[in-house]
């Protein structure tokens, strides 16, 4: 260190380090769209004939593809923010959450199917908040292969025309992916609660 040049006090930001991303961003931005296309996609869905339902699903596609953009931009682009790592979530489940609601309520998915992958979704989400002091439960491979075959599977619900064995294959995948990564992700957190006593 040169003379005269003051060193830098413990706890203190490093001046070399980068600024923390803006949370006005590209990728929040696109969070929160998601979060806004939910009462349209819920509208749309609500209303009878061809055109509405074309139109919910049309709303949904695009809902979910900006989760996939999102993602991608904040790790290449640096963008992470904490409001983008408790947001991201939200919206997802809120979009998949609001889909599998209203197609029971509309009686073309049994309500159990939903109550199943709700209780999955919001106990998981609370579990991870309960074990944050031990450490975090990084998302698995099973659980990118849960959200996507719940998408897929939502989306084969609202699309109209004979599709009922590809509708409740996929179904029925989500339903069994998302309960097995479900206790896994239990599994993990009593683990990581155990390891931390010990």
């Amino acid at each position: 260190m040169t003379a005269g040049t003051p060193e830098p006090v413990a706890g203190s930001p490093d001046p070399a380090a980068p600024p923390p991303p803006s949370v006005y961003n590209v990728a929040n931005l696109l969070t929160l769209l998601r979060i806004a296309l939910v009462p349209l996609f819920v509208w749309l869905l609500v209303q009878d004939g061809l055109g509405w339902r074309l139109g919910a699903f049309a709303v949904f596609a695009v809902a979910s593809v900006t989760d996939k953009i999102d993602g991608d931009l904040a790790r290449k682009y640096g963008l992470v923010t904490d409001f983008g790592k408790i947001a991201d979530p939200i919206a997802d489940k809120a979009l998949t959450g609001a889909a599998l609601v209203t197609l029971s309520a509309l009686g073309e998915l049994w309500w159990w199917v939903t109550i199943v992958i709700m209780v999955r979704e919001i106990g998981i989400t609370l579990l991870r908040f309960v074990v944050i002091r031990y450490g975090v439960i990084p998302a698995s491979k099973g659980g990118k292969l849960k959200t996507m075959l719940q998408v897929l599977a939502i989306a084969a619900m609202l699309l109209p025309g004979p599709l009922d064995p590809v509708r409740w294959t996929l179904m029925a995948a989500a339903v069994v992916v998302t309960t097995v990564t479900g206790l896994d992700y239990v599994l993990q957190a009593w683990r990581m609660r155990r390891a931390a006593r010990v």
